[in-house]
């Protein structure tokens, strides 16, 4: 990253301190299109709408935040109330609590769906890291995972980044030190998912993790950093493994400037990313999914999109006209879009056809 560039990002650093969003919209907008030479656009409306509402990962540049003038740090910000929603119900024989993990790495509540029970055994355990701003509450109900799990049998676990991790709720997927294995929030995640497998003894290779926008981006890293527990890995509206080492390259990461790979060899992946999105640019979609495949065309449920599968068996499903959300979501959750293909679903189902490759094996 050239100087000209950190020095763009310190100053809109700086106006997001002084509270002044849309300055600091239309300097990094300025100094991305000077990296890749177009012309820069005037910011949108919804950029900066974004921007003082909490958006997922415009809300980064506030976590760099030093102590300006008049206040401590973040004073005065509002942050966004989530949906009221509705109450989640779950289906009688069902549990949705509250637990709490702690372990050698650190702590985190989470919120845990167990479903009926199964004769034969729970079918596995899927690891669902929210996005910025949100709750396990807000996620479960704006995924409508627990109800896709509980028509497959499997547990879900919804671990919850509080505020005193980060002041928006983001996982901290741009941090070195949260990005490698056996260290900070993915050693917490790790034990977390190692206990519940113990606890409802589940066999190897029926453990997988999923996420959402900064939650995708640590799926991400999980997925490259624990082959050894899960056997694949879905990525929501995310990025790559390594994009980043800090809140600036973040920013460029989101934009679509990262040179950052999925190493080869890394756990087959589910990946949706909507070609409208312009928090995450698309890129990072097909940066998550290496190798050559075949690619189809689908339309329902008032989206279009592609599909693309590798010969490894990993999926790219780019939507048209989706921008930072989770597709076929319930309207009371956050970041959710009604349209287009059901995220959840499909993601069960791929974890399943993985899932039965491996016990197969």
């Amino acid at each position: 990253m050239n100087d000209d560039f950190a020095t763009a990002m310190r100053r809109a650093l700086g106006k997001t301190c002084a509270n002044d969003p849309v300055s600091a919209t239309a300097i990094i907008q300025e100094a991305l299109a000077r990296q890749t030479g177009t012309a820069p656009s005037a910011p949108d409306r919804s950029d900066t709408v974004a921007m003082r509402s909490g958006d997922p990962f415009a809300s980064l540049l506030r976590d760099g935040c030093k102590p300006c003038s008049g206040g401590g740090l973040m004073q005065g910000l509002q942050l966004p109330s989530r949906p009221a929603g509705k109450e989640i119900e779950v289906p009688e024989g069902a549990h949705y609590e509250s637990r709490h993990h702690g372990g050698p790495a650190g702590s985190r509540r989470y919120t845990l769906y167990t479903p009926t029970d199964r004769p034969a055994g729970f079918a596995g355990i899927v690891l669902m890291l929210h996005g910025c701003t949100q709750s396990p509450d807000d996620f479960a109900r704006g995924t409508r995972m627990n109800e896709a799990a509980e028509i497959a049998g499997y547990i879900v676990a919804y671990p919850e980044q509080a505020r005193a991790h980060n002041i928006q709720s983001c996982w901290n997927w741009f941090r070195p030190e949260d990005q490698a294995r056996d260290q900070g929030e993915p050693g917490i995640l790790a034990e977390l998912v190692r206990d519940l497998m113990a606890e409802f003894d589940l066999p190897e290779g029926r453990a997988f993790v999923a996420g959402l926008s900064a939650g995708g981006a640590m799926a991400a890293i999980m997925a490259q950093a624990y082959p050894d527990i899960f056997a694949a890995a879905g990525v929501h509206s995310g990025l790559p493994a390594g994009a980043a080492s800090d809140v600036i390259s973040a920013f460029a990461a989101m934009q679509g400037n990262s040179v950052s790979r999925t190493p080869q060899g890394t756990i087959p992946m589910i990946v949706f990313h909507g070609m409208a999105d312009t928090t995450v640019s698309p890129v990072n979609g097909v940066r998550l999914i290496a190798g050559s495949g075949i690619e189809t065309q689908h339309n329902g449920n008032g989206r279009t999109w592609s599909r693309f599968i590798t010969h490894d068996g990993s999926e790219l499903w780019r939507v048209a006209q989706a921008g930072h959300a989770w597709f076929g979501g319930d309207p009371a959750g956050s970041y959710t879009d009604p349209f287009g293909p059901d995220a959840s679903a499909e993601m069960i189902r791929f974890f399943e056809k993985i899932a039965e490759g491996e016990s197969s094996r």
